[in-house]
């Protein structure tokens, strides 16, 4: 193995371990290490950001799932909106100029980093009524808290503004070319009032379905290198495992505190690309 496969496979376990437990998928830190750190061209960095994806949905889902954490009702539930947005994004993609969009999601993104850092001290959401919906899809469950050392039980709120956020997370996968697993997190954290645990875990879930449908348009454009997605797949499956069995042990508070600063640095991302820089 290179030296420079061998960086890259290092910099997927830290990608991979990050993904997991935030609930954002490797991307995050992925595309930007890919081309700042080694020049790698961008929509090679895309594909093996959508690979580390996949690789970081398979890792750590597995456990996540195992341990009862994950809400797949919840998950496919939203799926249908996040898939809808995805289609209605790509269709977008010719008519609006996406530096708007990046502007208004980034400041909507900023928006959420404080309404969080509001609930910051909150181990998990009180006193939450069961939404009509929620009842009517059986979306409401339970899961044992490692952390905590109890069963926790928790209720679902707020139906129809969780699946319109994960209906606008999906058109800015599908018009901007990137993973929305903030968004998810948020909609499930701030609008469905789910343990912050529950929204990382069915976030990672879901992401793994979104990028596995787009993967092969990836694949069929040629963007996707082996030479650099071999790296980031075995990096990030690593990372996304240990880091499954990490977050378990963590509270929802530490997880919060790490997952503002990157909402925020996301944002501000977001917002510099859309005024104009590169």
């Amino acid at each position: 193995m290179s030296l420079v496969a061998l960086k890259i496979l290092i910099i997927s376990v830290i990608a991979g371990v990050v993904g997991s437990v935030l609930g954002l998928g490797g991307g995050t830190v992925i595309t930007p290490a890919l081309t700042l750190l080694f020049g790698v061209d961008i929509k090679h960095a895309i594909g093996a950001s959508i690979i580390s994806v996949i690789a970081t949905s398979s890792g750590s889902a597995v456990a996540y799932i195992k341990d009862k954490i994950t809400n797949i009702r919840v998950g496919m539930f939203l799926e249908i909106a996040t898939t809808t947005g995805a289609i209605t994004g790509a269709f977008l993609g010719g008519l609006i100029n996406p530096n708007y969009l990046y502007v208004l999601f980034g400041i909507l993104l900023l928006y959420s980093a404080f309404a969080m850092l509001k609930k910051g001290k909150d181990e998990l959401p009180q006193n939450v009524p069961v939404h009509p919906l929620a009842k009517k899809f059986k979306l409401n469950g339970e899961y044992y808290d490692k952390a905590l050392q109890k069963n926790v039980a928790y209720n679902v709120d707020g139906v129809p503004a969780g699946f319109s956020v994960m209906y606008g997370a999906g058109v800015i996968s599908g018009l901007l070319g990137i993973g929305s697993g903030s968004f998810k997190v948020m909609a499930m954290d701030l609008c469905m009032k789910l343990p912050l645990k529950v929204s990382s875990a069915t976030s990672n879930f879901m992401m793994g379905v979104t990028a596995a449908a787009s993967a092969g348009v990836y694949f069929l454009r040629g963007d996707i290198d082996p030479k650099i997605a071999a790296p980031v797949a075995l990096g990030v499956l690593a990372g996304a495992t240990i880091g499954a069995r990490i977050m378990q042990q963590l509270k929802s508070k530490t997880i919060r505190k790490i997952f503002i600063p990157f909402l925020a640095y996301v944002a501000i991302q977001m917002i510099y690309k859309g005024i104009g820089g590169h």
